[in-house]
């Protein structure tokens, strides 16, 4: 019998919108998270889980990437979302035969996200062959031959596209990539695509390294730490403890956002006495509410009034600089009336800004999806580096450069070579040791892929964990793109939107989740993980499989790959599956900075990975083997009259593209998410109200006959107070409005904190 809860697909007109401001990050969040924990799991499960989530002998959260602390951890080292996360995965609801043969596919699509995400955990392999109307049981065997039909009858590897989400572990990333280019292709997007590859496009041409430069202690050091285009109450909520410390500490904080987040103005912190009682902590001592997209000319005008100044660290600029000269140039002529045309900032807070770094020995900047988003997301990455180079804040303690990353392993999963272009030593590293032949050739990223799949010239889409389908831009090119398909196939734990939007044959394989042991010929395996800050570490789960019918991702790569390429491949595929060992013996002579890895990773709390600008100050891996300052031409976005500048986000219960529940607390937003956030002066300025029902039209110039629109419908409007001239409104249901060729020069993500859009009034 299966056990699924009651939800119903949600009345928008039951929205209760109320004040976001009575809201303090913390507290509230303890008794949500237990809450929810119980209903999913039961009482003992609950307690069980979340004993040994972050801990050292338990398993990684499979929500964020945010680092545990090095030493001392706390007995409860989670936060309300990673509760969420485990809840969600050691659910006891289940989606088995029963529950397909109830529900023919076109009634599943029709369903919501967050609907399909509460019917629980899927329980074994799943086939929906072309013309059928349900998903019917398949064996593995079977399912990994009807795989291995598909791609070895095309004319072309290429024709196939490899997906990856952030949640797969280092050793499965590893093995997937060596299948995919064992297979002859290069085509393994991932969610990076999406999110952060601006940050590590900037990263690698100024210092060499498209991670970040700090460690979890150095945030108890810094004097100043900038959170640029990022909340973390929501996104990454245990850096919030970090920025606690600091502050304890005597740093400064400096929020800059179009929206005040609850996280940054007030935090309660559950862990601790002071955070039970009282109103919270302020942690931003200054708040820049800046326009979107608006952050490349704020830094542009901080360099110059720091040259203005001569507030610059000579002594680092000199001796471990190149370009300053052009940069100074550029930026002493600055268009100070774009900057305010862009920033929508008073000149006092950017002095402000400024002078605080100025002044600061010791920064740290962070940021996240807010600056990666746009079409200059790279120049404006750029020029936070500038001003950190500029004032020497690379390479010393209390000081660098922090770009939070947000699935857990998504920087791992990078570091073991999922990527469509990576570099010719890993390749010909990898072609040494297994003795294969690996394409050179670039594959295709997210946005290459739809396009990719539009066209007709990739028939097999793979993925590896995520929800594609509400992960990716332009809903309905990319639902057409997947519908266009001979095969589709999920390696997932729960049911999501992509499973319903399929091929003509379309595979669910169900795999093992984090907090479940995986237990193989040689005994129980682990797996390791890699932190935003370069740390990897171990993750062992210890709940028993919510089906013995599941795999673990490792298995599953294994054996595909067993199908695919032969029983005479030169890799040892099922050697690696009895005994995750012999995989990381292999990654130790491959991935750099990863010698000894089996020996380092068993330490109590890891190893951190090299980093030369951080370790050192050495920038080794730029064009010229020293630190790259940038003259970057200044963007500033305009927004036709009548119309907005919509982004895309969370809301407070989701994790990307998971729907914990239909609450936004931070926000004051409860049972709904088809909502608009606008300031109160554009509505007057608009002619429309608060809890008025809008469609939203986003407006892109596509071809040279016109504008090109794209509907959203029926959001309601509420008034928030963000910036002027700006909007906002949750991931995935704000996606359509997303155009595919709107993505940033440089990295190709998609620009979903910049869509210009108009707010069409519909009858209620």
């Amino acid at each position: 019998m299966e056990r699924r809860p009651p939800q119903q697909d949600i009345d928008e007109s039951l929205i209760d919108v109320s004040e976001p401001k009575r809201w303090a990050a913390g507290v509230p969040g303890v008794a949500v998270a237990l809450k929810r924990g119980v209903e999913q799991m039961g009482v003992a499960r609950t307690a069980t889980t979340l004993r040994l989530l972050n801990q050292r002998e338990g398993f990684d959260c499979p929500g964020c990437a945010w680092p545990e602390p090095q030493g001392h951890r706390r007995l409860a080292e989670f936060c309300e979302n990673g509760a969420k996360a485990v809840a969600e995965e050691a659910t006891r609801r289940r989606v088995g035969r029963e529950f397909f043969a109830a529900h023919p596919v076109a009634e599943l699509a029709g369903k919501t996200d967050y609907w399909l995400g509460q019917q629980g955990r899927i329980t074994e392999p799943f086939v929906l062959r072309e013309g059928a109307t349900h998903y019917e049981p398949i064996d593995w065997q079977d399912a990994f031959s009807l795989v291995a039909e598909h791609l070895n009858g095309l004319a072309s590897p290429h024709e196939a596209v490899f997906y990856t989400s952030g949640r797969t572990s280092n050793e499965a990333a590893f093995l997937y990539q060596l299948l995919v280019r064992s297979f002859g292709t290069n085509n393994l997007p991932d969610c990076s695509n999406m999110c952060h590859e601006s940050s590590g496009a900037a990263l690698s041409e100024t210092t060499g390294i498209g991670k970040g430069s700090v460690g979890i202690d150095d945030f108890a050091r810094a004097d100043l730490i900038v959170v640029v285009g990022q909340n973390p109450g929501t996104n990454h909520p245990r850096m919030l403890s970090a920025l606690e410390d600091a502050k304890r500490g005597g740093a400064r904080i400096v929020a800059v956002n179009p929206l005040p987040e609850a996280g940054l103005l007030r935090f309660k912190n559950p862990q601790n006495a002071r955070g039970l009682v009282g109103a919270g902590t302020q942690l931003a001592d200054e708040f820049l509410q800046i326009r979107l997209g608006g952050d490349q000319a704020l830094f542009q005008a901080v360099g110059n009034l720091l040259l203005t100044w001569g507030a610059v660290d000579e002594e680092f600029v000199e001796g471990r600089t190149d370009g300053f000269d052009a940069y100074a140039e550029h930026v002493r002529d600055l268009d100070w009336d774009a900057v305010d045309a862009a920033t929508g900032l008073p000149r006092a807070q950017v002095e402000l800004l400024a002078r605080m770094l100025a002044d600061s020995e010791r920064t740290i900047f962070c940021w996240a999806m807010g600056l990666t988003q746009h079409r200059h997301s790279v120049p404006t990455i750029r020029e936070i580096a500038n001003v950190a180079l500029l004032r020497g804040m690379i390479g010393k303690p209390g000081a660098g450069l922090c770009p939070v990353r947000g699935h857990s392993n998504v920087q791992g999963d990078r570091t073991m070579g999922i990527w469509e272009k990576m570099p010719e030593k890993f390749l010909s590293a990898l072609e040494s040791e297994f003795g294969v032949a690996v394409p050179r050739e670039h594959g295709f990223d997210t946005v290459a892929s739809i396009r990719a799949m539009r066209d007709g010239r990739a028939r097999v889409f793979f993925a590896v964990g995520g929800n594609f389908v509400s992960a990716a831009p332009d809903t309905a090119v990319t639902e057409a793109a997947m519908r266009g398909l001979d095969l589709t196939v999920h390696v997932s734990t729960k049911l999501n939107r992509s499973h319903v939007v399929h091929g003509r044959t379309a595979l669910v394989l169900p795999t093992l989740g984090r907090t479940e042991s995986d237990l193989q010929h040689s005994g129980e395996q682990f797996v390791t993980v890699e932190d935003s800050m370069s740390v990897v570490h171990r993750s062992r789960g210890a709940l028993a499989p919510a089906s013995d019918r599941l795999l673990s991702e490792v298995s599953i790569v294994c054996r595909l790959a067993r199908t695919v390429l032969g029983a005479d491949h030169p890799v040892p595929w099922e050697e690696f599956e009895k005994d995750y060992d012999l995989i990381r013996d292999r990654i130790a002579r491959v991935v750099p900075g990863c010698r000894d890895y089996n020996e380092r990773v068993r330490r109590p709390d890891g190893f951190v990975l090299p980093h030369a600008p951080r370790d050192a100050r050495e920038f080794t891996g730029t064009r010229t083997g020293r630190a790259q300052f940038s003259a970057n031409e200044l963007t500033v976005l305009e927004v036709p009259e009548g119309r907005l500048l919509l982004q895309t986000l969370r809301s407070h219960d989701q994790y990307n593209t998971t729907i914990y529940g239909l609450d936004d607390r931070y926000r004051g937003v409860q049972d709904g998410r088809r909502v608009v956030f606008v300031n109160p002066d554009d509505l007057v300025g608009l002619g429309l109200a608060d809890g008025q029902h809008v469609d939203l039209v986003s407006e892109w110039p596509e071809d040279p006959t016109g504008v090109v629109e794209r509907r959203a419908e029926r959001f309601r409007v509420v008034s928030y107070p963000t910036a002027r001239g700006c909007a906002a409104a949750y991931f995935p249901e704000a996606n359509s409005l997303v155009p595919l060729d709107s993505t940033a020069t440089v990295s190709g993500t998609p620009t979903s904190k910049s869509i210009v859009v108009r707010l069409a009034e519909v009858a209620d």
